[in-house]
């Protein structure tokens, strides 16, 4: 969707169009879902902070600034959620809910030995992700699966370019060090390498 046609479908919505509300919902809910459950690593958290992310977002249309994007301000209103549903408890993590929500398994080429690896090094990848440091987690996420690009990552965070990017590199060298350091780890590495 161009940024014209979701400014017009805001427009829209704020007059109180549901059929452009939900247009605009569908199209960053996927993005908005998965970014939060790789922060929380748990879907049920996910779910109901989505849910509340858009109904804020609905109830305040009115104060969208059309100048800036319309993603940063849903992940901004969605982040500040999670972080008070943080505060209010900590999360539990379930890595197999996680690996097993987005599979190829429904796909005709998929084999039971590409499966097996590839669920392997998801798994593996989210526990290691969930050990990094909330900066350094939300930074991974937001530059590598929703591929914002680090100025925006910088805007949506209030943080400067270069700690970004530090938090970039840091994350990665720390996830490196989480998957090297046992057995399993560096099995589940190089098996995604050699298939």
């Amino acid at each position: 969707m161009t940024r014209q046609e979701e400014v017009r479908l805001i427009r829209l919505a704020a007059a109180g169009d549901r059929d452009a509300a939900g247009v605009f919902i569908k199209a960053h809910q996927p993005a908005l879902f998965a970014y939060l459950l790789r922060m929380s690593g748990r879907p049920d958290v996910a779910e109901d902070i989505v849910q509340e992310a858009f109904v804020r977002v609905l109830s305040n249309l009115d104060r969208f600034d059309s100048r800036f994007r319309f993603s940063t301000w849903l992940f901004t209103i969605a982040r500040r959620l999670y972080l008070n549903a943080c505060m209010k408890h900590k999360p539990t993590y379930d890595t197999d809910i996680v690996g097993a929500l987005h599979t190829d398994r429904e796909l005709p080429e998929y084999s039971v030995i590409g499966g097996e690896v590839q669920e392997n090094a998801k798994d593996a990848l989210q526990a290691a992700l969930l050990q990094l440091s909330p900066e350094q987690r939300e930074v991974l996420v937001l530059f590598h699966q929703l591929d914002w690009p680090i100025s925006i990552i910088a805007q949506h965070l209030k943080m400067p370019e270069g700690t970004v990017k530090s938090h970039l590199h840091r994350g990665r060298r720390r996830m490196r060090e989480l998957l090297e350091r046992t057995e399993q780890g560096r099995q589940t590495v190089s098996e995604v390498w050699i298939s």
